[in-house]
């Protein structure tokens, strides 16, 4: 029974994940509109987030019109085989790097076709790897635009994911909404 939330802390955590999926669902729904508005399409390249930002973008009615696809690659041989990475890109910069949040998106943009790309690795915890600790997270999203985002995230694994989900798709919708 130690270290339990109460009740009213699980409580709290369940209205700040409702808060979270709405808002994330809002932005999710921009991106829809404006990619269909524009002829675009996008799809995703994910490692810590294990796919929830394809989810995000597909719970929106009419996302088959721009969401072509997404692959999740939590091993190096698989962002190697599957994204072309570069393995001594990965040596150099390790898989927790801006570099290769970049060529993840890159790679999901060549294997996909699309117009657009979103990119994520990190480290979700409990452990740190490669030298970083939890909470450190890239973002990249490539297409006409190319952008990056390093976050210093704290919590525990859910957490993590939840807010590195939720900054991808915040951050690709205020590219889209201010973009001539």
């Amino acid at each position: 029974m130690l270290n339990q939330p109460s009740r009213t802390q699980r409580e709290l955590r369940k209205v700040r994940q409702m808060t979270l999926a709405s808002e994330i669902h809002g932005f999710s729904a921009e991106i829809v509109e404006h990619l269909r508005q524009r002829g675009e399409t996008i799809s995703t390249a994910e490692s810590l987030t294990a796919g929830s930002v394809s989810a995000a973008i597909v719970t929106v009615a009419g996302a088959s019109d721009v969401f072509v696809g997404g692959l999740t690659a939590y091993r190096d041989e698989i962002k190697i085989s599957h994204l072309d990475i570069d393995p001594a890109l990965i040596e150099k910069h390790t898989v927790i790097s801006e570099e290769v949040a970049v060529a993840m998106a890159k790679g999901a943009n060549k294997s996909f076709g699309t117009t657009w790309a979103i990119g994520t690795t990190g480290v979700a915890g409990p452990n740190s790897l490669d030298g970083n600790p939890v909470g450190v997270v890239w973002v990249a999203i490539e297409g006409p635009i190319s952008h990056t985002i390093e976050l210093a995230l704290s919590g525990d694994r859910d957490s993590v994911r939840n807010a590195a989900t939720s900054s991808a798709i915040a951050t690709f919708a205020r590219i889209l909404r201010h973009r001539v």
